[in-house]
């Protein structure tokens, strides 16, 4: 699985690259700004129907958020994405359909044109708490910060353009919990760990295309090995299609797959789509 998402993101690279036209414009030194935010909305509502149906309320924000600051020796680039929605459906409680706090930066040291020592740090966490809901009622499996993940890394990046670019380096990766320590314990110890820290190597690959004058494609895949066994590789895929239709409405599509053992031996997709009020920058 993971040689055949390496394999179709280094496809995408080349592809990509090979739409490019070289220019020989100056380099613009200085802040670059990026920012897309959306609000999506859907109600139903249904009284003495006779096709039958049930009322429901669903919304979600999204926003991604891209700050660089580039000069002639050194790259910062920080990126946010912030994301929560709700749906309601009939008389049951609202719950949660979209939940995701993520920062990232990274630090270039520019020594050459193609590959150029890094720094950078990354962590990621959830607004509101999580719950798995059954037919008796429902559990509390997660909060703010609880678990919360963190990643530091070193090592060297590459970047023929700016529509695609990759890392690889050493790292380590901190996963905090306090209630539910699951997450972080390691079983074959007495003591719970509210702490747990892997050290390993980090691989980081980003595309950021403009596949029209109004769309931009944005996929980023993480993937992190503390050296001790192949299936332990965690992966996250997140893809993010964004297309204005008029000036404040836009189409909004996300895929996010994971595949982290420490919490499940199964790999995780979520899935979003939507039409909404948007305001974008790109």
């Amino acid at each position: 699985m993971i040689k055949s998402f390496t394999t179709l993101m280094i496809i995408a690279g080349i592809i990509t690259l090979s739409a490019q036209t070289e220019t020989d414009d100056q380099p613009k030194y200085g802040w670059q700004k990026e920012a897309i935010v959306s609000l999506n909305l859907t109600q139903s509502s249904f009284d003495n129907y006779s096709q039958g149906g049930e009322n429901s309320t669903a919304w979600q924000f999204r926003s991604g958020l891209k700050f660089v600051n580039d000069q002639e020796k050194i790259n910062w680039a920080n990126t946010g994405k912030f994301e929560f929605g709700e749906l309601k459906s009939g008389e049951d409680e609202a719950k949660k359909s979209a939940d995701e706090i993520k920062l990232e930066s990274v630090l270039t040291y520019k020594i050459g044109k193609l590959l150029n020592p890094f720094l950078s740090a990354t962590g990621e966490t959830q607004f509101a708490p999580g719950y798995m809901y059954k037919a008796e009622g429902k559990d509390k499996i997660s909060q703010f910060l609880d678990p919360g993940y963190f990643r530091e890394a070193i090592g060297i990046g590459y970047k023929p353009s700016d529509v695609f670019q990759a890392r690889l380096g050493a790292a380590m990766k901190q996963t905090v919990s306090d209630m539910f320590n699951h997450y972080s314990d390691d079983p074959k110890t007495s003591k719970i760990e509210k702490l747990k820290n892997e050290i390993g190597a980090e691989s980081v690959w980003d595309l950021n295309y403009k596949v029209t004058q109004n769309s931009l494609l944005k996929s980023k895949m993480e993937l992190f090995s503390n050296l001790k066994a192949f299936d332990e590789i965690d992966v996250i895929w997140d893809t993010d299609l964004t297309t204005k239709i008029t000036r404040l409405i836009a189409f909004n599509f996300n895929v996010k797959l994971i595949y982290d053992k420490d919490i499940s031996y199964k790999r995780q997709i979520k899935q979003v789509m939507g039409v909404g009020l948007s305001y974008s920058l790109f």
